[in-house]
């Protein structure tokens, strides 16, 4: 497998440490708890991949935090192409270096799927939600091959990653609401690499990852500081919450 090399997309530019640097400030400020285990998972320089749970809508800020604040390296995320033209999101987008993803074409999915390549080749990493949509159940759903057939093309390491915790502050069906996830622990995981060679079945390749996923995040959740309190809405109904059953 070939690998690449640090390059132009592993260097935070302005925009990138001004982003963190509010994400940063906005953890501090609600007093959030975030332990991040397994770190050494994420290659300290080079191209690679790394996935992550879907259940909130910042899960990924909180994923990255680490990436940035222990590693130094920024994370390029995959983001709605719509992101793009909505006035509240596309100055943040932007300035993080965003890799849009269009779904609705064969072609705008494959236009996607290059820019980021690219991103991979130049010595990035590149941060997917296999999952494409957030978690109403709190549970991995079933993955999109898209995350493999990037490490493939661009002959990177695939790096499960889950969190949980973020999702008590915004998730789908639960808006914004700081005084509800004040001070919680948010807890994110990363787990050993998958390689993905290049006659790799990418379809076996998206199981193993969507497996180790599941297994991230039921040992997060498991051992959650905060528990997994019965009948609480944030909590999966596997564990006796009162989220929806898958």
């Amino acid at each position: 497998m070939t690998r690449s090399v640090a390059g132009r997309s592993d260097r935070p530019r302005p925009g990138f440490r001004l982003i963190a640097w509010l994400a940063i400030a906005c953890t501090r400020l609600a007093r959030w708890r975030v332990r991040t285990y397994g770190l050494e998972h994420v290659p300290a320089r080079g191209g690679a991949v790394i996935t992550f749970s879907h259940s909130s809508h910042v899960d990924f800020v909180v994923t990255a935090l680490d990436i940035y604040r222990r590693l130094g390296r920024p994370v390029h995320v995959l983001a709605r192409a719509d992101l793009w033209q909505r006035r509240r999101f596309r100055w943040i987008v932007r300035l993080v270096s965003a890799v849009p993803v269009q779904r609705e074409t064969r072609e705008g999915r494959a236009a996607s799927l290059e820019a980021a390549v690219q991103v991979l080749r130049g010595g990035g990493l590149v941060l997917v939600a296999p999952e494409a949509r957030i978690s109403t159940t709190f549970e991995v759903q079933p993955m999109r091959t898209g995350a493999a057939r990037m490490a493939q093309q661009a002959g990177v390491p695939l790096v499960p990653s889950a969190s949980w915790g973020s999702h008590r502050l915004v998730t789908t069906g639960y808006p914004c609401n700081v005084r509800r996830a004040w001070a919680i622990p948010v807890e994110v995981a990363f787990a050993p690499p998958l390689e993905v060679g290049e006659d790799a079945d990418v379809v076996a390749v998206t199981g193993r990852l969507e497996a180790t996923t599941s297994r991230l995040l039921d040992r997060l959740q498991r051992g959650y500081p905060d528990g997994t309190p019965q009948g609480a809405w944030w909590v999966p109904a596997r564990l006796g919450g009162g989220a929806p059953a898958p």
